[in-house]
C-alpha cells in the first residue's frame, strides 16, 4: 500500500471519528465541519482509485 493511500485512509478514519463524536455531542457545526472533511477525503480517495472500504478489524469493532 502507498504512503499516500494509506495517508488518504486515516484522512477518512479521522474525519469519520470527528463526525461520529460531534454527532453524540450534538455538535452541529462540528457535524458539518466533519462532514465537508469527510466528503473531501472520500473525493480525494475517488480521484485516486484507493478504496475505502473499512478493513475487515474496523467493522468488527462497531
Amino acid at each position: 500500500m502507498s504512503v499516500f493511500a494509506e495517508a488518504v485512509r486515516e484522512r477518512i478514519r479521522r474525519a469519520r471519528a470527528r463526525l461520529e463524536a460531534a454527532l453524540e455531542a450534538e455538535d452541529a457545526y462540528g457535524a458539518d465541519l466533519a462532514r465537508e472533511e469527510l466528503d473531501d477525503a472520500l473525493r480525494l480517495a475517488a480521484e485516486h482509485s484507493i478504496s475505502t472500504k473499512p478493513p475487515e478489524d474496523e467493522v468488527s469493532e462497531r
